[in-house]
């Protein structure tokens, strides 16, 4: 039983960075056998001590939203939204899915190839869109380029795909900073990558971007201006297109009727995190309130999230919900961070592993400023798979005090 399952880990992992690319259900349910595996695992002995990182902030969180789901208007309804919190338990089964470093390391180079690979098909769909968008909708060609104006790949709607690139590239980058044979293939990746971000159009997760590359710029040193020339390059790329230069003139245009939209829900927000101090209106609670507190120049005059993770956190579940949820990230960040410096110099692989996840975490916090990311099951799945590389390069019982040395990357 042993060897079969040891046999089973390479191809559930294969199935689920497939999944993440391509398909919320292959993800999900691989996710579902890879923690059956991993109790089977720990049951033969297969397995070590199994890690639990972060595992106090999201209990936090789960715990709260449960309170918060309680006191709403709606108890039931608001319950059955809670059930967005196993998403969460990703992480778990994530980090102890990868035995090894070098695991963790495959882990992140399959994701990025079929990342690549569903952008690849994406740029398909948004260039061959006027010719192929009539072809009918039931069957699969035709699904997929229905709504292809704004690439999508295979998500259903391209603020999606848009979470994903974003991360994906920013964790990406470090790799690119090392010299080695692999840049000759990591270089067009990542450029045809980010073409395909800049035709999802979508601003928040351009912004989010250049967070997370001022951030790999940062953790690279001497070396950051290699992270700066790549931003620079998909940039030029970028306003090379009308289409996306023009898009791109609108984020500092304040007359813009999207930006209209999104102030007026940020007012509703902000008033409801103010009247709903202790635990919020209760999680998918909005859309029921927001066509009475709608502003008359809100374009929409129905919502469910108001387009910004933590004040969309904080009205659903307060500011104990909120101090939770960033509880989580400031956690991850102490704790990548500190492994990072530790790492010695000459474990490059594994400080572009870990800076590449703490970059892609800022792009995804950032990018979630514009957009509620944390309540979009693909982009959070892949943000908790980056979070989990660095926490799989430290044995089970490694203790926080272990002096593996210090270096810059």
């Amino acid at each position: 039983m042993s060897w079969a399952l040891s046999r089973g880990r390479p191809p559930l992992l294969v199935a689920l960075v497939i999944g993440l690319a391509v398909s919320i259900s292959l993800s999900e349910i691989t996710l579902t056998v890879l923690a059956v595996w991993l109790l089977l695992a720990r049951r033969v002995g297969l397995l070590g001590p199994l890690r639990w990182p972060l595992l106090g902030p999201i209990a936090a969180l789960a715990f709260w939203t449960v309170v918060a789901a309680l006191a709403s208007a709606r108890p039931i309804d608001s319950l059955i939204q809670c059930k967005h919190l196993l998403t969460l338990g990703a992480l778990f089964v994530i980090v102890n899915a990868l035995p090894d470093p070098p695991a963790a390391r495959r882990f992140a180079t399959w994701l990025l190839l079929a990342v690549t690979g569903a952008s690849a098909l994406a740029l398909v769909q948004v260039t061959a869109c006027q010719d192929l968008r009539s072809t009918g909708s039931a069957t699969l060609i035709g699904k997929f380029f229905r709504k292809c104006a704004r690439a999508r790949g295979f998500y259903s709607i391209y603020m999606t795909l848009a979470g994903v690139l974003a991360m994906v590239l920013t964790a990406t980058l470090p790799r690119l900073a090392r010299p080695g044979r692999d840049v000759r293939w990591l270089g067009p990746a990542w450029l045809l990558n980010g073409a395909v971000l800049a035709l999802t159009y979508v601003r928040g997760a351009w912004v989010g971007l250049v967070a997370g590359t001022v951030t790999v710029a940062a953790g690279l040193g001497r070396r950051g201006a290699i992270a700066m020339v790549a931003l620079t390059l998909l940039g030029a790329l970028m306003v090379a297109l009308p289409t996306v230069r023009h898009r791109a003139a609108t984020i500092v245009d304040p007359s813009n009727e999207t930006a209209r939209d999104r102030m007026a829900m940020m007012q509703v927000g902000l008033r409801l995190a103010r009247e709903h101090p202790l635990t919020g209106i209760g999680p998918g609670q909005l859309k029921y309130v927001y066509p009475q507190l709608a502003p008359p120049e809100a374009l929409r005059r129905s919502t469910s999230h108001v387009h910004n993770s933590p004040l969309q956190i904080a009205l659903e579940r307060g500011v104990i919900g909120f101090g939770a949820w960033l509880w989580i990230f400031v956690a991850f960040f102490r704790r990548a961070g500190g492994l990072l410096v530790r790492l010695p110099a000459v474990a490059m692989e594994d400080r572009a592993l870990v800076l590449g996840s703490l970059a892609a975490v800022a792009t995804f916090l950032v990018a979630g400023l514009f957009e509620y990311n944390f309540g979009d099951t693909e982009v959070l799945l892949i943000a908790l798979a980056l979070m989990a590389l660095p926490f799989a390069l430290v044995p089970p019982d490694a203790t926080a005090s272990s002096p593996p040395g210090r270096g810059r990357f």
